[in-house]
């Protein structure tokens, strides 16, 4: 999940400290190798084990590859399949799989592979973070070497998109155990080395089908968590690039100097304030609008130096069945108070908005505590580091709100999922979204999802606050990066040196 932070403007003392702080030797320079700056680490290497963005935004498609490929504009392609077929019924899928394909141990990719790989992703023992986007699945068959069938149980729209995502990858049986440490892929790049709180380190893989393609030999992503010491990075040649550069205040900095292109695209990436209904007092529906007539986006976005685009709904603008529903509550202090009172809490309550550590979150926690504060709700910050995130809140469900931005494409599917960390259950959302997956008319699926968009913006789920805008940071003679972010991964295969 991406961060923004905010930080004061540094200058050239910055810099030479910066240049210190990242030791005698540069990162960066050589035009064979590229050092990619994240302000996230990942906790584990593998993104069938763990939700966490920056494991594929290094992972995928780099190192593990899937049966589809989503491209820079969001469309779906040829990965490790080659081609595919679809039945009429929609519930028969027969995919080709590239031959001639090798892991970077050298180990052979057949269909008896890709089976062993699908079959982990709807198991009925399946710990994949991603499991429900393929519980539609009935079985996988090898029809041969190279061919696999993939049967569901009812039509599902989503499925060759979700087989192109990172959680659907690849992997070989003999390596999937150690994946999380020890990443093995068919991807252009092998896992080279980790050290801990610093760099991973990826290398051009000689087993790859189109190294010939790869002009790369070395990546290096290179963990740079504060803002500032982001800036100071790029301004010593330490770091070449910050695809999703985490200071929106420092942005006007990089773009006068003219070593740098600053490129500011768009993201999946609704920022939201979580909010656990299965807890008292959030369970209560006139709680939970009262707390969206406090929000105000126009200064929630104007902490992000004006970077972000109001939403009412857990959907991303720029798509095309997007509805703008960010006045289904319109910000109302005094309707606030009222429903609150309503809601049997005339003088407000405690709450707790438990944050990772990640830019925006940290603004908009700020700035939320106080609009809360205004209709009574008495807001005390906690500050999490991310494998406390990710256990508390996201796995135990242990918080009553948080700040975070989900950058996954097609994501209302969480709305319909049971035991999601913000613990709603809506019959008429798992209905409605059945109907979305199962629409094989897309015209009509379109307009399911707007209904979708209706009825969690109603029930008022979350706080929906901002789409979260994507900051591309990189040197001028850097080719191939991408502008906006329709899949949260750094896709490699087409970057060069000019």
């Amino acid at each position: 999940m991406n961060a923004f932070s905010r930080r004061h403007v540094i200058g050239a003392a910055g810099a030479l400290a910066a240049t210190a702080a990242f030791g005698p030797e540069a990162w960066a320079q050589s035009k064979t190798r590229l050092v990619i700056g994240m302000s996230l680490e990942p906790p584990v290497l593998d993104p069938t084990k763990n939700a966490a963005a920056a494991i594929r935004e290094i992972a995928c498609p780099s190192i593990f590859e899937s049966l589809g490929r989503i491209d820079r504009a969001g469309a779906v392609g040829p990965g490790l399949a080659e081609s595919w077929t679809v039945s009429a019924d929609g519930k028969e899928y027969v995919f080709k799989l590239r031959t001639g394909v090798k892991f970077h141990d050298g180990e052979a990719l057949d269909a008896a592979v890709a089976k062993f790989s699908l079959d982990r992703l709807f198991a009925a023992d399946s710990t994949v973070p991603a499991k429900s986007l393929y519980t539609d699945i009935d079985k996988v068959e090898a029809v041969d070497a190279a061919t696999i069938r993939i049967v569901l149980k009812s039509p599902n729209s989503y499925l060759l998109y979700n087989l192109s995502l990172g959680d659907a990858s690849i992997m070989h049986p003999k390596s999937a155990a150690t994946n999380d440490r020890k990443p093995v892929g068919t991807g252009p790049f092998t896992f080279k080395e980790r050290k801990e709180g610093d760099s991973i380190t990826l290398a051009r893989s000689p087993t790859y089908r189109d190294a010939g393609a790869i002009r790369l030999d070395t990546v290096v992503f290179k963990v740079v968590k504060d803002p500032s010491a982001q800036v100071n990075a790029l301004l010593a040649g330490d770091v070449d690039t910050f695809p999703g550069f985490q200071a929106p205040e420092l942005v006007e900095r990089l773009r006068k100097d003219a070593r740098f292109a600053v490129v500011v695209g768009t993201t999946e990436g609704e920022v939201i304030m979580a909010t656990n209904n299965g807890k008292k007092p959030f369970d209560s529906l006139k709680v939970r609008q009262a707390m969206a007539h406090a929000i105000n986006r126009e200064e929630l976005i104007g902490a992000e130096s004006g970077f972000g685009t109001p939403i009412g709904s857990h959907f991303a603008p720029h798509n095309k069945a997007y509805v703008d529903l960010s006045k289904t509550y319109p910000f109302d202090i005094a309707k606030g108070k009222a429903l609150l009172a309503e809601a049997g809490h005339p003088n407000g309550f405690e709450a707790s908005l438990k944050l990772p550590p990640v830019g925006y979150a940290q603004r908009a926690g700020e700035v939320l505590a106080s609009q809360l504060g205004k209709i009574g709700i008495k807001v005390s910050i906690t500050q999490l580091q991310w494998p406390q995130w990710l256990s508390e809140v996201f796995k135990e469900r242990n918080y009553d709100l948080t700040i975070v931005a989900h950058t996954e494409a097609n994501d209302l599917d969480r709305y319909a999922r049971d035991g999601y960390y913000w613990g709603y259950d809506s019959a008429e959302f798992k209905a409605r979204w059945r109907e979305v997956v199962a629409a094989t008319d897309f015209a009509r699926r379109d307009e399911l999802l707007k209904d979708c968009q209706r009825i969690i913006a109603r029930d008022a789920v979350n706080g929906y606050l901002y789409q979260l805008a994507k900051i591309g940071v990189w040197k001028k003679d850097l080719i191939g990066m991408w502008e906006n972010s329709p899949t949260p991964s750094v896709d490699l295969s087409g970057v060069h040196w000019r």
